[in-house]
């Protein structure tokens, strides 16, 4: 493999973004060929002979059509969604868009804390009533604040919080990698991680481990002026226990870009908490999107065809 190989883009439009972006942003960085497949049939037509795909996903039946397929790039960070097992039976190698969000997802994260804890929300709704009065504001500086999950998300959020003289904790399945921040505990010390927080932001996968991870007993370790900021998955938080530690000021409030069940019923309690903040999981938005995406891919391309070998590749997920 001496010639850089095609790079075969699926139709996609993440947070509304048109897949011309991303093909544009390839071009931009690949001296290979870029080519947009945009209907099944110029689809069904590509794929024998594609080696690099970028998608959002593959079908087992289109994986049958795709014999010369050696690495399909997700555009997206997740891959449960995918044929996993398929496609490591065939052999080929998957990466994720892992990173991509991490900069802006933290910047919805400290920006939902802030939001709470200032108050912003009571100043919004009083200056929409053209009401001048005193109310009393928190501050974040000094706080004990615990994030859970230390992967590119997790991280730069716990980075972005450093300046602000919190006391910062962290949980993630392998501890011993440390973090950046002051303590780092395991998924079985959950307990001690969370007793007294005043703020929890929740950035990690939904895995049989993290499903229902606030509960009940979770919710009543808080330290009752916390705020809780939710950019991971909604089934990590038990939103009846959610709603009654916010019905009862169990908490300071809350920040959902997700929700469970999603998307949020319109009947459902939580649109009428003022001390709630709801965004449609739209925290991962960015307009540096592609332009991330198509850093990875070229990347990745480029060192295969160095090592003539598509593995220890950035982001990959299997094999």
């Amino acid at each position: 493999m001496s010639e850089l190989p095609e790079v075969l883009v699926l139709p996609q439009k993440p947070h509304g973004i048109p897949v011309e972006s991303l093909v544009e942003s390839l071009r931009e960085r690949y001296d290979g060929t870029v080519s947009l497949a945009r209907t099944n049939d110029a689809i069904d037509e590509a794929l024998p002979d594609a080696s690099v795909v970028v998608g959002n996903y593959i079908s087992t039946d289109r994986l049958d059509r795709a014999d010369s397929l050696e690495l399909f790039a997700c555009s997206y960070a997740g891959t449960d969604h995918l044929p996993l097992s398929e496609l490591t039976e065939r052999g080929v190698t998957v990466t994720n868009a892992g990173g991509v969000h991490a900069s802006n997802v933290a910047e919805h994260a400290v920006g939902s804390l802030l939001s709470l804890i200032r108050g912003f929300f009571r100043a919004r709704r009083q200056q929409r009533n053209h009401e001048w009065r005193n109310f009393q504001m928190g501050e974040l500086a000094g706080r004990t604040v615990t994030v859970v999950g230390l992967g590119a998300i997790g991280s730069a959020i716990a980075r972005r919080l450093q300046p602000f003289d919190v006391d910062l904790r962290a949980i993630r399945h392998t501890p011993e990698k440390g973090g950046p921040v002051d303590s780092v505990f395991g998924y079985g010390e959950a307990e001690a991680a969370l007793a007294g927080a005043e703020g929890v932001v929740l950035a990690c996968p939904l895995t049989e481990t993290t499903e229902g991870l606030l509960g009940r007993d979770e919710f009543d370790l808080l330290d009752p002026d916390a705020v809780v900021v939710n950019v991971a998955r909604g089934g990590v938080i038990e939103t009846d226990a959610l709603v009654d530690a916010l019905r009862w000021n169990h908490i300071r409030g809350a920040a959902l870009d997700v929700t469970d069940p999603e998307p949020l019923p319109s009947d459902h309690p939580l649109w009428d908490f003022e001390n709630v903040l709801i965004t449609p999981h739209n925290g991962g938005y960015t307009p540096e999107y592609y332009d991330r995406l198509a850093d990875i891919v070229v990347e990745n391309v480029e060192r295969a065809v160095e090592s003539r070998e598509w593995t220890g590749l950035r982001n990959q997920v299997v094999p």
